[in-house]
């Protein structure tokens, strides 16, 4: 596949807001050769093309990517990083997909298989009680004995104890199969879900949306193009939504770009995307262990040229889960402007051998950021400032 194969066209009309800095045509030279053309788009504000994100993969200037990543970071959100105080609440492991790059999910005969009860998910809600919680963070696996009822009742159980906190729960691949087994279409099964408290969606089961290499890493999860449905219906009625994609496996630069690129002509038509999250593939105990997974250089890369390809979202989130503390404090400085939050709990990256922490205190969190050269700023799910320490 060529660039061209993409067939994702841009625009190079330059954003108001993107007048050249005074200091731009100095700043340009510094650039190697292969960027200064894209330098030039980025400080005028023209919309990248998808040549453009072949190129930027393609090069080695590291940090000539980084600082034009820089530039757009400021431009969208000046000196803030952003955090939010909120819970991981993980289900149930159980899940009929049994996806080959995930060590979390489990059949139902496993040893390690579980299912929380409502009064289970309702205890680990209590624990972040008085710490100023602001979001649940809810996902699982597709488990075939719960009953649409469960989710409703979880939500309806999760709102009433805590009305003041956002509930940011199931994936678009979650919301597709509640739909299934309510036989509900897609939008009515999210009206039930908002209804009973549902609040907004996460980013997770993009994966990389290549049909080729989707085949292969998990071929039982809906097709890439499912994902972009469910998540236009969500935005259709109101709920914004983050987005993902996994990178490290068996893709290439090509399906990056092709991926980006189609979550960026989504945005352009419903604008319901918050922030873009860059997952790091763990290979450790998943049925392709034999990968290396992705490296560091890599990590910082990606995350710096998302922040150029996706000119539309206003926010890229550096998941400290999975790139480690040190890596995400540093892409402050590579476009990243949001390092998720405290999570408390996390079991699906862990399963597959991230030996990161199960949580950060906000204390951490500002420390991190204020040693980055930036002003930490708490926000709520919906990137509403709650409080700045500059």
């Amino acid at each position: 596949m060529d660039a061209g194969a993409l067939g994702l066209i841009s625009s190079q009309t330059p954003t108001p807001e993107a007048e050249r800095c005074a200091w731009g045509e100095k700043f340009i030279p510094y650039l190697s050769s292969d960027l200064r053309d894209i330098g030039g788009k980025v400080l005028d504000g023209v919309r990248l093309s998808a040549k453009d994100g072949l190129a930027l993969f393609h090069s080695q200037d590291l940090l000539g990517i980084g600082s034009l990543a820089n530039i757009v970071r400021e431009r969208k959100n000046g000196q803030a990083a952003y955090f939010v105080i909120n819970r991981h609440i993980n289900y149930t492991n159980i899940c009929r997909n049994r996806c080959r790059f995930c060590a979390f999910s489990c059949d139902e005969s496993d040893e390690d298989a579980y299912t929380l009860s409502l009064d289970d998910i309702l205890a680990k809600a209590e624990e972040m009680s008085g710490v100023g919680l602001t979001e649940f963070h809810i996902v699982g696996g597709l488990n075939p004995k719960l009953p649409f009822s469960y989710y409703l009742e979880m939500l309806s159980a999760l709102r009433e104890r805590f009305p003041e906190v956002h509930i940011q729960a199931f994936t678009a691949v979650e919301i597709d199969f509640l739909a299934e087994i309510s036989g509900l279409t897609v939008r009515e099964a999210l009206a039930e879900l908002v209804d009973a408290g549902l609040t907004s969606l996460p980013g997770g089961g993009a994966e990389i949306f290549s049909p080729i290499v989707r085949r292969e890493i998990c071929p039982e999860k809906i097709s890439g193009e499912r994902w972009l449905e469910v998540m236009r219906e969500a935005h259709q009625l109101g709920l914004y939504t983050n987005a993902t994609m996994l990178y490290g496996h068996l893709e290439n630069e090509y399906d990056w770009v092709e991926h980006l690129l189609q979550l960026r002509q989504l945005q352009d038509e419903t604008g319901g995307f918050l922030a873009f999250i860059p997952l790091a593939f763990h290979p450790k105990h998943t049925d392709i262990s034999w990968l290396s997974g992705a490296t560091g250089y890599q990590d910082i890369k990606m995350l710096a040229i998302s922040r150029l390809l996706l000119d539309n979202f206003p926010h890229i989130k550096a998941f400290w889960i999975m790139l480690g503390t040190k890596l995400a404090q540093v892409s402050l400085g590579f476009g990243v402007d949001d390092l998720d939050g405290t999570v408390v709990e996390e079991h699906i990256t862990h399963a597959a051998g991230a030996e990161t922490a199960q949580a950060l205190s906000k204390q951490e969190l500002i420390r991190l950021i204020v040693e980055a050269g930036r002003v930490p700023v708490e926000r709520d799910t919906l990137y509403q400032k709650l409080t700045s320490y500059k």
